[in-house]
């Protein structure tokens, strides 16, 4: 199937769906007439696959309290081997209905009331959401910006740890939104800081298929042979992987039992639910056969950052496009057109975009947009179409 067969076959119109990304503009946005690129889901219909899986299920008409078979576990252990060199084993995983959920769960089971827990900004903002909702103290340090490529600053990530006595750091692995598929070295290197600092590691790898560019995914236990498996947790679904957002369904990996044991404790007081039989389902199946249907999904993504690179940098060349070796968020650092305080009126008034502001992400961000490229291309180059003529009027 070519990109454009696939497109004509998986797009879909949303308006009218509930669609928060969509439908929920006026309440969000003040308007409903503007390009939607916030929210990081898609506007592709999950694989055949997936559906016809879940048709099966819900033409049998019960939905009732359900178990995970053998299958299921085999199915995820199989795609992470494949893709990661990562068996996974079955007694490792717990369940969540997401990965923000579990963020908020791993805080309260680990930390306290007032302990420091450190993110790295710009970085998605249910991070700092759940380490000041639990009452605990964020501690952030900045990535180092150059010319739209992030980095870590190792020296000011330890000296920060030390300074705060930080006791857990979440990671975002690729990284949201600044785009990095962390390489095995940088991985090494923050995982060998917060071990020998004592400071459990908390792997958000839920964009984990989402790998753009020539770099490939490290999850964070296989690094260094597994050296730092004592001092980690990792988070993921298929939500980002294969559309699946609203199924409510993902996985907290603990693969050292000291941990697991902790967190099994822990649970007791806070997840007494079953499984989402409709998650389980449409996971499982996505496992097994929507491998191509997602290299179908990333081929239009890059193709949209190639439009997005490419007609910015000749209409508006001195807007700074971030690298996007993974997920499939990119931003737009807009500071060389617009002051920081007009980038709303810019964006919104003017090019008539809902995005996420780079403020949301990190308080030195202000003046970067985020944006979806998981979209159809037509609203990819209506949105760059307004922005280069928004641009042009600026002269």
């Amino acid at each position: 199937m070519t990109t454009q067969e696939f497109i004509k076959q998986y797009s879909v119109e949303r308006h009218g769906t509930n669609s928060l990304k969509w439908d929920d503009l006026q309440a969000r946005y003040g308007e409903t007439d503007l390009i939607s690129m916030w929210v990081a889901d898609m506007e592709f219909k999950t694989s055949h696959y997936i559906t016809d899986a879940m048709k099966k299920r819900i033409e049998h008409g019960v939905f009732g309290y359900s178990r995970i078979d053998d299958e299921y576990f085999q199915a995820f252990s199989d795609w992470m081997t494949r893709r990661f060199g990562w068996p996974i084993e079955k007694e490792w995983i717990r369940f969540s209905p997401g990965v923000v959920t579990a963020l908020y769960w791993m805080v309260n089971c680990f930390t306290k009331p007032g302990d420091s827990c450190m993110i790295l900004t710009p970085v998605y903002y249910p991070f700092h959401n759940a380490i000041k909702n639990t009452g605990r103290k964020l501690v952030t340090v900045d990535l180092t910006y150059d010319r739209g490529y992030f980095t870590m600053n190792f020296e000011a990530i330890e000296k920060a740890i030390i300074d705060n006595n930080v006791k857990l750091f979440i990671q975002s692995s690729p990284h949201n939104p600044a785009g990095r598929v962390w390489t095995e070295q940088e991985l090494d290197t923050i995982l060998s800081i917060c071990h020998r600092h004592h400071v459990l590691v908390i792997s958000d790898e839920i964009h984990q298929d989402i790998v753009t560019g020539d770099k490939k995914q490290i999850p964070a236990a296989i690094v260094h042979g597994g050296k730092y498996l004592d001092n980690l947790i990792v988070c993921s679904a298929a939500s980002k992987t294969f559309n699946l957002a609203g199924v409510l369904h993902s996985h907290i990996i603990i693969p050292d039992k000291t941990l697991r044991d902790i967190y099994d404790e822990y649970a007791k007081t806070v997840n007494q639910i079953e499984v989402n039989i409709m998650g389980i389902v449409a996971t499982q199946a996505g496992y097994e056969h929507g491998e191509p249907w997602l290299e179908q999904v990333l081929q239009v993504i890059r193709q949209n950052y190639e439009y997005v690179k490419h007609t910015l940098a000749v209409g508006a060349p001195k807007i700074t496009v971030t690298s996007m070796e993974g997920t499939y968020l990119c931003m737009l650092d807009l500071r060389e057109y617009v002051s920081e305080d007009e980038i709303k009126a810019f964006i919104q008034g003017k090019c008539r975009l809902a995005v996420d502001y780079g403020e949301w992400f990190g308080e030195h961000y202000k003046g970067f947009v985020r944006l979806n490229l998981a979209t159809d291309p037509k609203y990819v180059q209506k949105a760059m179409n307004n922005i280069v003529k928004a641009v042009q009027e600026l002269k």
